[in-house]
């Protein structure tokens, strides 16, 4: 007989109570010594009097994660949010993206921002205390992801990881401003891949392909960065497990966030256009299926799985070779792909029997 835990993903939204910087530190591990610009984030390898004032010392290729440097580069791109609204308000974190010397894109989660969609004002806060109005430029509810833009420009940016090589077991950083309080640093490891995660009321869903970890997440991490062992972002924070009979609302070291390759497609369609786009399957799932693995209820007209040639009646149990338990899966694996891709379904046809199909993906707009 199986049993299980239930846990449900929460938003990370928490009031701003106070501020002020928390960093872990360890050992200094051996490694290539290097420096890197504040600003340009290029990287120098460190002289014998070691760095200077404008540039920031960090160990590369360590076999320990060098949490106090990383913290040291990259909390002056972490930024807290405040929002302020008719109904109340709230905070969370972002981070610089883009920089340019009039203005700067700073990304953060959907549901940090969304009561000021219409409404209401939206601060972040720098590292120094400035405090700076910002503007939505574009958001993304399916993807539960949002681009500022604020009048201030040379700020620091992070640099971008790669998050199709994160592997499990890897050492991982958390900066965010929980609870408001700002520039907080945790540490970790990367728990699990491909997470199944929904969040958010009927209608308003976001689906994430998340990187699961156990670096401390709580209430106010949501939109700062997950970070790996050379302080490039790899995700972004954006919920917590809480246990269903919700006596646990911090961190039980069930965090979870969007891959980076999979925001960084949808970060740049939103500062290019304001708007976003997701991929199409092109079918309709059973609801009432219980068993394991997604049922196609009924196809899209002229949409991949059609086109391809999938029956109704299937059931999806993969989708280039990762197996699918139940219809989120589905969806949040096929979210984690770019329009256009072409993807392997795997299915079970109504008849009896296993077969694959190569599906190219259509495009849609994402809200």
């Amino acid at each position: 007989m199986k049993t299980s835990t239930k846990i449900v993903a929460s938003f990370l939204v928490g009031a701003s109570v106070a501020s002020g910087v928390a960093t872990a530190a360890i050992s200094q591990p051996a490694g290539v010594k290097v420096c890197v610009d504040k600003r340009t984030q290029a990287i120098f390898l460190a002289g014998s009097n070691g760095c200077s004032t404008n540039r920031t010392a960090l160990t590369l290729g360590a076999p320990a994660i060098d949490v106090k440097s990383i913290a040291s580069l990259v909390t002056p791109s972490v930024v807290s949010i405040k929002v302020v609204t008719l109904s109340g308000g709230g905070s969370g974190s972002g981070w610089v993206y883009k920089s340019d010397r009039n203005n700067s894109f700073i990304v953060t989660n959907n549901h940090v921002i969304a009561s000021a969609a219409t409404t209401g004002n939206i601060t972040i806060e720098l590292l120094n205390g400035d405090t700076i109005p910002a503007q939505i430029v574009g958001r993304d509810i399916a993807y539960d992801l949002a681009v500022l833009r604020v009048n201030r420009g040379n700020l620091p940016t992070v640099t971008i990881g790669d998050s199709s090589r994160v592997s499990v077991g890897e050492a991982v950083v958390a900066i965010g401003s929980p609870l408001g309080l700002a520039s907080t640093v945790t540490s970790g490891i990367v728990s699990a891949l491909n997470r199944p995660v929904t969040a958010g009321s009927f209608g308003t869903e976001s689906f994430v392909n998340a990187i699961q970890t156990d670096a401390a997440i709580n209430p106010g991490n949501s939109g700062g960065a997950l970070l790996d062992s050379q302080g490039r972002i790899i995700g972004v924070n954006s919920a917590i497990a809480t246990l269903s009979s919700g006596g646990t609302s911090g961190s039980i070291g069930l965090g979870f966030a969007i891959p980076i390759n999979e925001a960084k497609r949808v970060v740049d369609e939103l500062v290019a256009t304001g708007r976003s786009t997701r991929p199409v399957l092109g079918v309709f799932f059973d609801a009432t299926f219980t068993g394991t693995g997604a049922r196609i209820g009924r196809l899209s007209p002229n949409e991949g799985a059609e086109k391809a040639g999938i029956p109704a009646g299937s059931v999806i149990t993969a989708i280039d070779g990762v197996k699918i338990a139940d219809q989120v899966g589905a969806i949040v694996k096929i979210r984690s792909y770019a329009p256009g891709a072409t993807v392997t379904i795997t299915v079970t046809v109504p008849t009896g029997g296993s077969q694959s199909f190569k599906v190219t993906l259509g495009t849609a707009p994402s809200n």
